[in-house]
């Protein structure tokens, strides 16, 4: 993706904010393993599910993530048109690849 405009920069802008943060990366490696709901994430991450649901929109936000309903839970998964390498181990955002998995 070349950034030639404005509106480019924009969302690209938009998409490395939804990952500058620790928890948000966590969120992304434990997605890494497959779909779950905001009370396994927040477990896997020791905190409340607030904070977990918090992150999870800024996510869902910069399109980083996808979220279904499933009964009364909401289902998270990663946002396969980001993900490439072997197991989904490196997040693709054009010009900047982010190794989020070894």
């Amino acid at each position: 993706m070349a950034i030639t405009n404005s509106k480019t920069a924009k969302q690209c802008a938009e998409t490395l904010a939804g990952i500058a943060e620790p928890n948000r990366i966590q969120i992304i490696d434990i997605l890494l393993t497959g779909p779950k709901n905001v009370t396994e994430i927040a477990k896997a991450l020791k905190t409340e599910i607030v904070n977990a649901s918090h992150h999870l929109g800024v996510l869902r936000a910069a399109g980083l993530v996808e979220h279904k309903k499933d009964g009364r839970f909401v289902i998270y998964s990663l946002d396969p048109k980001f993900m490439t390498g072997k197991k989904g181990a490196t997040l693709d955002l054009g010009w900047c690849k982010v190794e989020i998995a070894g």
